[in-house]
């Protein structure tokens, strides 16, 4: 039986600015990046988004809702990105959508991921066979479902001999660390670009700090630096990851408290670039974590478009050589979409999408829920 050729990945982060999707077809010997689209979200559904990551009234009424809210957005997407392409519907095999994360608390008990956006409504409105839900079936295997994003950089930007690691810095960062033996680990570092878009967001009323500019106009401030680095996840072993539930304004709140004079915004603004910056660092030069520092960087997601922060990576790791995914053929604003993609083709065919060794399942296993179009 002979399948469309074309995939469409989905991807909204934890920064909730907008949908990225795209088309990737894996057809040929090197899969190919065909059509992109990206789709604001609109001020009012950011802010319910954001408000859903940390306890309030009435949360399950406001879930269900926005479920059905992101659900639309995604399927509007999806059909765009196809429109640009040139395409028909006929031609697409499979949706992967990520969903937008609500909760991650990959620790106690009982861990739970909650990421919304009911991939039913988007089968129904696109008639496309969509998967989603990728992260629980690893939890459910003793894995933190998160991150996922390893086994797509090794399949795309792995090198035999070649020491490489990838770093996406979306509202959370989170790296992958490919051998030049084909191994892979990776984990999430801390906050990418969360806490400096909140930040800005209430001081600045933008969304987020165009080239770091406002940073650079502060200072470290050390003891508040040193304060938020102290927190246990930077210096926890793998496997780990987090959300912005946990790196939230409550958390930023206790320590700009806790230090003897508080600083001004600005000065915050630049701490918390400084933040990023280093947790990244500290986990590359840490030889329990990383061994020796890789050969290059490669940076993907909004992080990118920082040069305050992409300095910084390449003051902090002077033997490493910091570039941006574009280097290895795929732009870095699409490299999660283009993961998506690729994850619902693996579940299709029926192949495993998550590295046991990244987060820490039992085992290998095929993800995502199969929502028939």
């Amino acid at each position: 039986m002979t399948h469309p050729p074309f995939f469409i990945g989905l991807m909204s982060g934890t920064s909730a600015d907008s949908i990225d999707a795209c088309i990737a077809d894996f057809s040929g010997s090197a899969p190919q990046l065909v059509a992109t689209h990206n789709e604001p979200i609109d001020a009012d559904t950011k802010a319910s988004i954001h408000a859903l990551t940390v306890s309030g009234r009435d949360e399950l009424m406001r879930m269900g809702h926005l479920d059905q809210v992101m659900a639309v957005a995604f399927a509007k997407a999806a059909l765009k990105v196809i429109e640009k392409a040139g395409i028909s519907r006929d031609d697409v095999r499979a949706i992967g959508s990520h969903g937008q994360t609500i909760r991650h608390q990959p620790e106690g008990e009982y861990p739970f991921t909650l990421q919304i956006g009911d991939a039913n409504k988007i089968a129904e409105l696109t008639g496309i066979t969509t998967v989603a839900d990728f992260r629980r079936r690893d939890m459910a295997a003793g894995g933190q479902g998160a991150p996922l994003a390893p086994g797509f950089h090794r399949a795309m930007f792995g090198q035999t001999g070649t020491n490489t690691a990838v770093l996406n810095v979306g509202g959370i960062a989170n790296i992958s660390l490919l051998g030049s033996d084909d191994s892979v680990i990776g984990f999430d570092t801390g906050p990418g670009n969360t806490l400096m878009d909140g930040w800005v967001q209430t001081h600045q009323q933008r969304p987020f700090d165009a080239d770091g500019s406002w940073a650079m106009s502060g200072a470290v401030d050390e003891a508040l630096l040193s304060s938020m680095l102290s927190d246990p996840f930077f210096t926890a072993a793998p496997p780990k990851s987090t959300g912005p539930d946990y790196f939230c304004r409550d958390w930023l709140e206790t320590h700009i408290q806790g230090v003897a004079d508080i600083p001004p915004a600005e000065n915050v603004q630049r701490t918390l670039l400084e933040l990023t910056a280093c947790s990244v660092a500290l986990s590359l030069n840490d030889r329990d974590l990383a061994g020796t520092p890789p050969k290059r960087l490669a940076v993907c997601g909004g992080g990118v478009h920082n040069s305050a922060l992409m300095a910084r990576f390449t003051e902090l790791l002077p033997e490493t050589e910091v570039i941006t995914t574009a280097s290895l053929g795929i732009d870095p604003d699409w490299v999660e979409a283009f993961c998506f993609a690729w994850l619902a083709a693996r579940t299709l065919d029926d192949l495993p999408g998550n590295e046991p060794a990244v987060t820490g399942a039992s085992g290998y296993r095929v993800l995502g829920g199969i929502y028939r179009g």
